[in-house]
């Protein structure tokens, strides 16, 4: 077997060193930050068992050939020639998220010419915004359960297929016939694009990391999980047992929401408009940096 003593180990080294070209550190970086990608991909997935099932597999051929296994090897090794194309059916969920939330990204709006300017979502979501928050507040003091999904740059076409077409201008009588609990719209979701009730009744996916999630929260809080999961979707759940005003956002549930809160947030996410983020990030997460100043 073939040893290299030190000495070689740091010519190779400063050989390599000295063809390095400033293109060169940006290849490293750019392939640096996609495993990176991957590798947190992998750890937030399940597809994390799986990788360590190829990782199995892998290291089962290099030692069934290593010791002579000639038809275990043979099969391993046909195993794998098939690798790529089962991780790509394998992991085509966590695939299409990670697609999905690139091209939402404001390097991908701006990259393909997505999206409307602040002036214009202004003008169809303010009413619509205010209906929203007047809406929850109402329906939070009744405990009267709702699910009012926002959409954004990601279209909702497949949930909104389950419902029912209304094409309705947002207002609180509409907000309280639809999720009044003994009419035939109020279960499900109410699903808003442009400032207008597209759909109502609505059913959305499952969360993918269902059996993570506390117990405690009911069918609509897990609804709106996997909503935001699955879109850039902004999802608004007023619990039907508390009362309590919920947002979904990317995967992850915020609770406790007034009128002023759910309003700053809805304009933060919905405009994009780096003042208000601003202002609206005070507001909503100043409770929590004072929690942390006092301990």
């Amino acid at each position: 077997m073939f040893h290299s003593s030190p000495q070689q180990v740091l010519d190779a080294f400063l050989s390599v060193i000295s063809t390095f070209k400033p293109i060169d550190v940006l290849d490293v970086l750019i392939l640096t930050y996609v495993i990176y990608l991957l590798l947190k991909l992998i750890r937030e997935t399940r597809a994390g068992q799986l990788v360590k099932g190829i990782i199995f597999l892998v290291a089962g051929y290099f030692v069934s050939r290593a010791i002579g296994l000639k038809v275990v090897s043979y099969l391993l090794q046909n195993a794998l020639s098939m690798g790529v194309l089962a991780m790509i059916v394998l992991f085509q969920p966590e695939l299409r998220r990670a697609l999905e939330k690139a091209g939402r990204s404001k390097f991908g709006i701006r990259l393909f010419g997505l999206g409307q300017n602040s002036d214009e979502l202004k003008q169809k979501w303010v009413p619509a915004i205010d209906a929203i928050c007047d809406s929850c507040v109402e329906l939070s003091a009744t405990c009267t359960g709702a699910l009012i999904v926002v959409e954004r740059q990601v279209r909702l076409g497949e949930q909104i297929e389950t419902g029912t077409i209304l094409n309705a201008i947002p207002s609180k009588e509409i907000f309280g016939n639809i999720f009044y609990p003994k009419t035939p719209l109020h279960d499900g979701a109410v699903i808003m694009r442009d400032g207008i009730i597209l759909a109502a009744a609505c059913f959305l996916p499952k969360p993918a990391k269902d059996a993570l999630i506390n117990k405690k929260l009911g069918s609509r809080h897990r609804a709106a999980i996997g909503m935001s999961e699955n879109s850039d979707a902004i999802v608004i759940v007023v619990s039907e047992e508390t009362g309590q005003i919920s947002v979904a956002l990317n995967g992850e549930l915020t609770r406790d929401y007034t009128h002023d809160k759910l309003k700053a947030l809805l304009e933060e996410q919905i405009y994009n408009d780096k003042t208000e983020i601003s202002i609206g990030k005070k507001k909503l997460f100043s409770s929590r940096s004072e929690r942390r100043k006092k301990k």
